[in-house]
């Protein structure tokens, strides 16, 4: 694999499993875009891969406007000519209880988890496609798309849709050459590993949680030009755990 000098935009990715992805390909040569309403984490992170003599800059962004979208895409091209690589990993995680639960909320959830990759993908392939560039698009979805707990329902529906729109941006950008593929991670924890239990490791197949880097690896995997046969397709990194039968004793 290689990334150097290749550009990597990553909505949210001023924190936890983002940040980890921008870091990651940092370290791999890319230039990255950091895209986040987040601004002092991601100028933190951004300087951070500056530190480490990488490539990076800060946007800030509401990825449900499509005005800042189009905004972000003019940016990276002025920075660094093209777009080459789109990470939708910017969402909103938050669990209400059904029947308390707001349209205000809903649109809210939905705008950012969804609407948000669907703006994303479609600016960025526009970019590509008038440039040539036979790029790769990778929408972090969820387990929570495939299997859920109470009181997730806009959360779960927006993962379900980050799926659903992941399979068809692939069918509809094809004849550019331009791959979308989603990862659903599982439980990826991004604070102090010294606040894991041994029964949080134990559930999964894997015998641990799971671990940013994970989602790295499998992005890595998906964006690498040479593994141009996948797309369309949903990644699971989950330690094994929707694999995994449950009963109660």
């Amino acid at each position: 694999m290689t990334f150097s000098k290749r550009t990597v935009v990553i909505t949210g990715g001023a924190n936890g499993i983002g940040a980890a992805l921008a870091e990651g390909y940092g370290k791999e040569g890319a230039n990255v875009v950091i895209a986040d309403i987040d601004e002092q984490n991601g100028r933190q992170t951004a300087a951070g891969i500056l530190r480490e003599n990488g490539s990076a800059t800060f946007f800030k962004i509401d990825v449900s406007r499509e005005d800042e979208v189009k905004a972000l895409v003019k940016h990276t091209e002025e920075k660094y000519g093209a777009i080459e690589i789109l990470i939708n990993n910017a969402g909103v995680s938050e669990f209400h209880p059904a029947f308390d639960f707001s349209a205000e909320d809903w649109d809210r959830i939905l705008g950012t988890n969804l609407k948000g990759v669907f703006l994303c993908t479609r600016e960025a392939a526009r970019s590509m496609e008038k440039q040539g560039i036979h790029g790769s698009i990778v929408n972090i979805a969820s387990t929570r798309a495939l299997m859920s707990e109470p009181d997730s329902e806009a959360y779960a529906a927006s993962k379900g849709g980050i799926l659903g729109l992941t399979h068809s941006f692939a069918a509809s950008l094809a004849k550019y050459r331009i791959r979308v593929n989603a990862v659903s991670p599982g439980w990826i924890h991004t604070g102090d590993e010294k606040e894991l239990r041994h029964v949080d490791h134990s559930q999964h197949l894997s015998g641990r949680v799971g671990k940013p880097r994970d989602i790295l690896k499998a992005c890595f995997y998906l964006t690498d030009p040479e593994n141009d046969f996948i797309n369309g397709e949903n990644i699971i990194v989950d330690g094994g755990m929707t694999r995994k039968m449950m009963y109660e004793h």
